[in-house]
């Protein structure tokens, strides 16, 4: 299939800067809802080329495939695109790490109840079923 170079290109900067894609098994849409100016059928031929290549991994799941850039795939992008070896795809981005926790001891008359209560008021279920019981095995009747 003959894919314009203009959204070959726009195809593989959204897979090099995202690291995944989410392409729905639908020919007819006109266009991705992520990509512009691709059509959907030109981004699930992408995708199932690279895969082919060994540059990403397709999972299929309810009519949509999950796309998943390999290593080998973030180097093939590189020379293709011609970026630098710093550039990295956000899911290979190493987070910052947790905020700084605060003290929970100071925060406890914030949101929830404050003064220590319990979650559950009463002396378990039997306060809930009451003692007579109900109908059927061991109903009071």
């Amino acid at each position: 299939m003959f894919i314009p170079k203009s959204n070959r290109i726009a195809v593989f900067t959204y897979l090099f800067k995202e690291g995944v894609c989410v392409v729905k098994k639908d020919t007819v849409t006109p266009t991705h809802p992520n990509i512009e100016g691709a059509t959907n059928l030109e981004v699930m031929m992408l995708m199932k080329s690279l895969e082919s290549r060994g540059f990403v991994k397709i999972t299929f799941s309810w009519q949509h495939s999950y796309c998943y850039l390999l290593p080998d795939g973030i180097e093939y992008l590189r020379t293709y695109l011609a970026l630098p070896a710093e550039a990295v795809p956000a899911t290979h981005k190493k987070s910052s790490g947790r905020p700084d926790s605060r003290d929970r001891e100071e925060d406890m008359g914030g949101k929830f109840g404050g003064e220590g209560k319990p979650a559950f008021r009463g002396g378990g279920d039997r306060e809930y079923r009451g003692r007579e019981g109900g109908f059927g095995r061991g109903g009071g009747m």
